[in-house]
Formats: structure tokens, sequence, C-alpha cells
């Protein structure tokens, strides 16, 4: 055989050899493509559009319903940073700065895995305002994205990766004066599993705030910054207000009910021993954290800018009194109630004589 006789058979051999390579090579996009076209036939829950909801916002005490849907979602979150001038106790009032006209600011309820769009208007003629979230993972907790200047708008996103129970506040300059006036909320960001089922879910804050007149003195009060820093609050109180949870405003129950209280700590200086007088926590999840709650608990300390939820059931009807345990703040304010209403029960709780 001679040498081009050679040379043209493995040209034959080569080039037969490249065109079964992209057969195969063909064959292979052609499947992947097939599966992938299935995945959307199929509509799996990784090539389904991502549902875009607005926020459903409360004000204390009362929480958002429960989530339901099983996958994430982009929120959509509408704040609004304002001044008003209101009453923070009986004969006082106060020019509060506050998200959404309310002290605290709107309770906001998401899943982790959601996607949380943040949009906040300004409506400070003079002051810059801003968001700091706990519950974000990235420089500020979004508060240099999310820095208004006067009548102006900020818009952030930010992803949930963390369950938990966390405060958001104010973080512009300077920040302790925007957070001793009112500039604060929480955000809860429940686990996939959800949390379990209860009767109750209340919202509750506890807040200081810094006046020049001493507590109770009637009028119109201004911040004290000098009172601010050496950490003496004229008012130590709940959800803003001295009797926010007092009268015909004290949280409500059934006796055999279970409540939960997402309680939080703004401060911005002391911490709070919550107490609720007359039950014990059948179940305290302690900094927000969701994973290992703590049984039977009596009270439980909670550091500025941070949060716990207790829950409990009621089993005896009558006035249960929320407080701080460092007494004497109670009469600064930290105080609220909670009625049970139902019949009695002498098994657990009598008069005998």
């Amino acid at each position: 055989m001679s040498g081009n006789t050679r040379h043209l058979r493995r040209g034959h051999y080569h080039r037969i050899l490249s065109v079964l390579a992209t057969m195969l090579f063909l064959a292979t996009i052609a499947g992947c493509q097939k599966g992938s076209l299935s995945s959307i036939e199929s509509g799996s829950p990784s090539s389904a559009p991502q549902q875009t909801i607005t926020a459903e916002l409360t004000y204390a005490p009362n929480v958002p319903q429960p989530i339901t849907r099983t996958a994430p979602a982009r929120i959509i979150v509408n704040l609004e940073a304002q001044e008003k001038t209101a009453e923070l106790a009986p004969g006082v009032t106060y020019n509060f700065w506050m998200y959404n006209g309310h002290v605290p600011g709107p309770f906001i309820r998401v899943r982790v895995g959601d996607t949380v769009e943040i949009h906040l208007k300004n409506l400070s003629p003079d002051k810059t305002h801003t968001v700091d979230f706990h519950a974000v993972t990235g420089p500020g907790g979004g508060a240099p994205v999310l820095m208004a200047n006067p009548s102006q708008e900020a818009v952030g996103a930010f992803k949930m990766l963390h369950p938990g129970l966390y405060v958001y506040h104010c973080a512009a300059n300077p920040m302790p004066a925007h957070m001793s006036n009112g500039l604060y909320g929480m955000v809860l960001v429940e686990p996939e599993g959800t949390l379990a089922k209860v009767d109750r879910e209340y919202y509750v804050i506890q807040s200081e705030f810094y006046t020049e007149g001493t507590v109770g003195k009637p009028g119109l009060q201004a911040y004290s910054s000098s009172k601010a820093a050496a950490e003496t609050p004229e008012y130590v109180v709940f959800n803003g207000n001295t009797g926010s949870l007092m009268g015909s405003h004290m949280l409500q129950a059934k006796v055999g009910e279970t409540v939960r209280i997402f309680f939080g700590n703004a401060g911005p200086n002391k911490i709070s021993a919550f107490h609720v007088v007359g039950t014990s926590f059948n179940r305290l999840y302690r900094d927000g954290g969701l994973k290992h709650p703590d049984e039977d608990i009596q009270t439980t300390l909670i550091a500025p800018g941070s949060t716990a939820i207790a829950e409990f059931q009621v089993l005896v009807p009558g006035h249960y009194t929320l407080l701080d345990h460092s007494i004497f703040r109670t009469e600064r304010g930290a105080m609220g109630m909670l009625n049970v209403d139902g019949p009695n029960a002498p098994t657990i709780y009598q008069k005998i004589k």
C-alpha cells in the first residue's frame, strides 16, 4: 500500500471520528435542554417566578397574621420617617420621631429566604433618617443604603438569611438621639417550618425617654441629651406611652389560651428584666433566636437592641401585670396589664379565708 493511500485512509477515519464526536455533543445538549424544558413544564420551585407581596404592617400591640406560604417571596415594606407631638403620659406630651406615625414603628413579619424591599420616605424637613435592620446581613444592617435626606426617598432590598425576632432602628447621626426619640420597631423572620400555633400574639417594646422635665411634669417636654448621656431616663415605658397597656388598652386572653409576646428592648441604655406577674414562661426564646427555647422561666434579661419571645398558658382568670422587674421603673411607666376572662380554677388558685 502506497503512502498516499495510507494518508487518505487516516484522513477518512479522522473525519468519521469528528462527525461522531459532534453528534454525541449535540445529543448531550439536546438532553440537557429537554431536561430543562421538562423542569419548566412541570412547574418546579426552582423555575417558578418569585411572588411580590406588599407587607401587612401592624402597630403595637397587634401582630400580623402568621405566614402560610411555603416559598420565599419579594416583600414590599413602605416606611415613612416623620415627627409628631403626642402623649407620653397623662398631661405630658413629647415631640416623637417615628416610623409611620407610631411609636414603636410597625411590626414586620416575613419568612426566611424572602427578599425584603424597603421604601423609606423621609418626611422630615430638616433631618436625615435611615433604618438599621438587625435582621439584615451586610454593612450597617442596610442603613447606608436606606439613608434618606429630608423630603427624599431611599429604596433597598435585602435577603433574609436567618430566622429570628429582630429590632430595627434609625442609625442616622446622632444615632442615640434618633433612637431615644422613638425611631424603632421589630421584624420577625419566620423559619421555614413556621412557629407553633398559639391563641394570641402581642407586640411590646420597652424604651426610655429623656425629658427636660422630671417624670410627671405636665406640658410639652423637650428631649434632654444630657440625661440621655448620663443614662438617667425620666420615663421607661411599653409601646411609647405610660398607659399603652392599661385600662381599656389592656391585652386580652381567655382561660386556657396560650399567649405569645414578642418583646423587644429599644433601650437605648437600660437592660430590661421582663416579667409577667402570676405566670412563668412555658417557653422562652432568648435574644430572638427560634431554635432552642428554655422552659419554665420566671424573668428574662433583654439587652438594649435585643428581643425575646415569651409563651405561656393562662389558667386562672384575672389581671396579670407585665413589668420590668427593675421595680422602680414601674413608677416611670414600665408596666402593662393582661386581662384574662373565663371560669375560676379553684384547684389551682383559691382564697380559703
